[in-house]
């Protein structure tokens, strides 16, 4: 491994791969197909861009790290640093068959050894607005899946005890939990589900509090209006594809758009022959299981969309068929942005129905 204090980088390329960690990064730095340093640096994004630039002073510096917990604010130092940095999602990191050792030097110089090979491909970057902006549907999200998550421990604290019926099929809800905590005598029992209880009205309330701020939040988007005129997308959905794909019409093509929602088959190719299986699932879940849910119900409202789900899932199954009404959807969305026209409903015997 080359001394990166005495070696000259001018005018070469250097391709680095960072595994993030919270409290640190693994680094690994390529050049001319070989690996010419490895440390570990604290998780500071400063510190890192400035070490980048002080080892490999003069060179072309390439980076590459995965999306996670982290977020953008590492890309955003490195690019600031003129570090031509992009993040990949987790699922774009090819695996060996016979190769599943995970170390973090080993995740970062696969990283490093793709990027110097071109095999990699950057998500989109969003703003810092935003960014900010999706935080409110983001946490909404969180806290109803928290809420869920509560309400399914106090019906098994229930069931722990006997104070519930087998077959009892009623949601779980406020009036439900005071009619079952009728049947308690236990003080102890009647504490912890009253502790329960009073977490569940908190996060009900946190909710609300949010889902006002987004109805506020629509009212200054100016995008708001043209996801709203999709069929199937209705006020929460706006709210969620607004801040999450913006103006639609930044994508270059369908295909880059699919690729950064996950809705791209993956493609097995073996020379003449070329077989799609299942959906890459690369970028946000949540998102993507938006698009999916707006897609169930556009079937109903949009006469077109319903026909070409109709012909297809005989062949390909439902869940397939309204993944590609998906697609559909979002390319017409995308049209509208890019022709500045509100989304144009599509009826029988239209060209624009074939598959």
């Amino acid at each position: 491994m080359k001394n990166t204090e005495q070696t000259s980088y001018a005018g070469k390329e250097v391709f680095i791969g960072i595994d993030v960690h919270k409290k640190s990064y693994s680094v690994v730095a390529r050049c001319d197909k070989e690996v010419v340093k490895k440390w570990t640096t604290a998780a500071s994004p400063k510190e890192l861009s400035q070490q980048l630039q002080r080892y490999f002073s003069g060179a072309i510096v390439y980076s590459v790290y995965e999306a996670g917990f982290s977020g953008f604010a590492l890309h955003r130092e490195l690019v600031k640093h003129e570090i031509n940095n992009i993040v990949v999602h987790a699922a774009a990191i090819e695996v060996a068959v016979n190769n599943r050792v995970k170390t973090d030097k080993r995740d970062a110089q696969k990283m490093a050894a793709l990027l110097e090979a071109g095999r990699l491909k950057g998500n989109r970057i969003p703003t810092e607005s935003e960014e900010q902006r999706r935080m409110l549907t983001r946490t909404r999200q969180q806290l109803v899946e928290e809420r869920t998550a509560i309400k399914n421990k106090i019906r098994m604290k229930f069931h722990q005890l006997g104070l519930i019926e087998y077959d009892e099929n009623r949601p779980m809800s406020h009036k439900l939990v005071k009619e079952l905590l009728n049947g308690a005598d236990s003080s102890e029992f009647r504490l912890v589900i009253q502790a329960y209880w009073n977490i569940w009205k908190k996060l009900d309330e946190e909710i609300c509090n949010l889902a006002s701020a987004i109805k506020e939040q629509a009212k200054t988007d100016p995008l708001d209006a043209t996801y709203r005129w999709a069929p199937g997308v209705g006020p929460l959905s706006a709210r969620i594809l607004a801040p999450e794909l913006g103006d639609m019409s930044q994508f270059n093509n369908e295909r880059q758009l699919f690729s950064y929602t996950g809705l791209t088959p993956w493609e097995y190719s073996s020379g003449k022959n070329i077989r799609r299986g299942h959906i890459s699932r690369q970028g946000n879940s949540r998102l993507r299981a938006i698009l999916v849910e707006s897609a169930w119900r556009a079937i109903q409202k949009d006469r077109a969309l319903g026909e070409f789900f109709e012909r297809l899932y005989p062949r390909t199954g439902k869940k397939r068929a309204i993944v590609a009404v998906a697609r559909k959807l979002i390319g017409r969305i995308r049209a509208a942005f890019h022709n500045q026209v509100n989304y144009q409903m599509e009826y029988r015997n239209s060209k624009a129905l074939t598959a």
